[in-house]
This record gives C-alpha cells, sequence and structure tokens, in this order.
C-alpha cells in the first residue's frame, strides 16, 4: 500500500481475486475448509498491499481486544517491574499487548483501574493488590463480566481465581532461622503494614521461628512500618533510641533492609559484626551495595511469566478451572551476614 492510500480490508483483497469477503477472512484464520491454493494467493495480495487486521472493528464485534490490563502497586519496586517484564515476555510471543496500571496503594485507585480496563475491553487482567485493599468486590465485577483473572503475590483469598505467589511464611521461617543457626539471639523483624497477607505471613514465619529455636520472643523488637527505605531508616532509629540494639535485623522487604543498613552505619557500627541483616525480594541493588545484602530471591520475572501463562490460558479456553502455581524462593547468603 502506498504513502497516503487507504487501509485495505478485507473487501479489497476479495474483490482483486474475484472470491467472497468471508473466504478472505476465513484463508487469513487458515480455515481447514479453504483449499491452500486460495490461501496462498489470499496471503500474497495481503502482504503486497500491506494488509493488516482492523484490531479496533475486531474487539467490537468480539467484545474483547488482545490486550492483557496488569495492575500492580507501584512500579518503582524492582519486584513489580521484573514482573512486568516476565508477563509481557509471555504476552508478545502469544500475540498480545499489555497495558500497565498502578494502585500507588490506593484501594480506591485500584477499583477506578479496573472500571478503566473494562472498558478498554480486555482480554483479561493481571493483579497484585494494593496495601489497603480489603474488600475484592471489583474483582468479582470482572470475573461476571466473564473476564479472566490472575493475581500474583498479593491475592484476594475469597475470590476464586488463579494465582501465582510464594511460600512467604516459609520463606521468612528459613531466613530467620538460618541467622539462629548463625548464632544471632536478639533477631529484630521489621514487618510490613498489618492486613496484607504476605506480611503477615511473613510476621509469622519470624515469630515461629524464634520461638521453635527456644529464644526468647522481646515484643520491643518487632515493629510495623511500611515499605520505604525511609520506613527501615526510622524502624532501626527507634530501636536505638530506646536502647534495645538487635544483633540482626530481617526486613519485610529489601528497601526496608538498605534504609536500616544506613542508619547502622550513621551509628558507628559494623554488618554484620555487630548488627547482620536480611531483606526480601532480591532487588538489584542489594547486590552492589556495600555490604552486599542477604536476602530472599522471590524470581518475580518467572512469577510474571506464570501469571501470564495461566492467563492466556483462560481466555483461550485452554484451562476451566483456576489453579494456584507456587513459586520456590532462595535465600541469597551475601556480607551482611
Amino acid at each position: 500500500m502506498k504513502n497516503g492510500a487507504k487501509h485495505t480490508t478485507i473487501i479489497d483483497i476479495a474483490k482483486i481475486l474475484r472470491i467472497s469477503p468471508s473466504t478472505v477472512s476465513r484463508a487469513l484464520n487458515n480455515h481447514p475448509d479453504i483449499k491452500i491454493k486460495t490461501k496462498e494467493k489470499v496471503r500474497n495480495i495481503a502482504k503486497k498491499l500491506q494488509y493488516s487486521p482492523n484490531t479496533i472493528a475486531q474487539s467490537l464485534k468480539n467484545n474483547r481486544t488482545k490486550t492483557i490490563g496488569v495492575m500492580i502497586p507501584e512500579i518503582k519496586h524492582d519486584f513489580f517491574s521484573s514482573a512486568i517484564s516476565g508477563i509481557e515476555e509471555i504476552a508478545y510471543h502469544s500475540g498480545y499487548t499489555i497495558i500497565v496500571c498502578q494502585s500507588n496503594e490506593s484501594y480506591e485507585r485500584e477499583v477506578l483501574n479496573t472500571i478503566a480496563l473494562m472498558r478498554h475491553r480486555v482480554a483479561g487482567v493481571i493483579v497484585s493488590i494494593s496495601q489497603n485493599t480489603k474488600s475484592g468486590e471489583h474483582f468479582k465485577d470482572l470475573l461476571r463480566r466473564k473476564i479472566p483473572l490472575v493475581f500474583f503475590d498479593r491475592v484476594c483469598d475469597d475470590i476464586e481465581a488463579s494465582k501465582v505467589v510464594i511460600d512467604d511464611y516459609k520463606s521468612a521461617f528459613d531466613a530467620v532461622t538460618f541467622l539462629i543457626n548463625k548464632g544471632y539471639k536478639k533477631i529484630a523483624h521489621f514487618a510490613g503494614p498489618q492486613g496484607v497477607g504476605v506480611y503477615e505471613k511473613r510476621l509469622k514465619g519470624y515469630v515461629d521461628a524464634i520461638k521453635e529455636n527456644k529464644i526468647p520472643f522481646v515484643n520491643g523488637l518487632l515493629l510495623h512500618a511500611g515499605l520505604n527505605t525511609s520506613d527501615g531508616y526510622e524502624s532501626m532509629d527507634s530501636l536505638f533510641k530506646s536502647k534495645l540494639i538487635p544483633d540482626a535485623i530481617f526486613t519485610v522487604n529489601d528497601p526496608v533492609a538498605l534504609g536500616a543498613c544506613k542508619r547502622i552505619k550513621e551509628a558507628g557500627l559494623k554488618i554484620p559484626n555487630d548488627i547482620a541483616a536480611i531483606g526480601f525480594s532480591n532487588n538489584v541493588i542489594t547486590s552492589v551495595v556495600d555490604p552486599s545484602l542477604t536476602t530472599v530471591d522471590q524470581f518475580p520475572f518467572e512469577m510474571g511469566r506464570k501469571a501470564a501463562e495461566l492467563l492466556i490460558q483462560t481466555i483461550e479456553n485452554k484451562l476451566m478451572k483456576p489453579k494456584t502455581i507456587i513459586i520456590d524462593t532462595k535465600l541469597i547468603v551475601r556480607e551482611s551476614t
């Protein structure tokens, strides 16, 4: 098609070959009832005229696009950006594109994003919920409209949909047990926001590891914070002010651990000689900071891939019942322990 010419349609191809538009359509879709010779003629003309399907028209006809909605709390975190990369890789190779929304940890914004994705006629949605999400009614609305849904990492347990998660409890239990086996006895935990399933499980793993190893549990060593570097810094500062100095810390994620390490250094203490540290997620920066940070790798890229695979299988009616996949984690031991 020459520059400035109108967009080539199936009708144009049909006129040239003197066949019906429906025959052209079926030939382009490799329908078994169409002769191979006819398919070849149609494809050759389509290529010559630079024909491309009208996806807008198709979406209006089918009430669906070839677009997948992805909703995450915050893109700035390495975990979520890596998960998006995994989702996009599978989507691309399966003929889908993605549209990404972030809730910014706001339930209200998450609801609005869900409505926007429905209006965009997405083929399906992949979600990691905000830390403030208490009701999944907006997700039930997706399912009522027959829009497939897959959760990853942070999930709604009361929604019947496929999920891709890790064993947060075991991952935390094993990390704290590792510290105990290294000889640490006063282990602090900077926990995430209360009421969020993944962070509650990590907290329980910490508590149970302490108790099962018969180490006295100290309430003052458990602090609920946020998820950012500043939260780790302030939590560590709070312990220093209370004169309750741990010999190790286990944090809800890597940014919190890095903030805590900054405050430890400012106090003139050495890591790990005075205070050891373990984070969670294996963010890129954890391997290059000094000292490098021991952390739990959640393999977010693989988590994103699996979530996209489940969603596309559901969209294409290859998966009829919700499925839960548990990704194995790995403790990455570095200089901070």
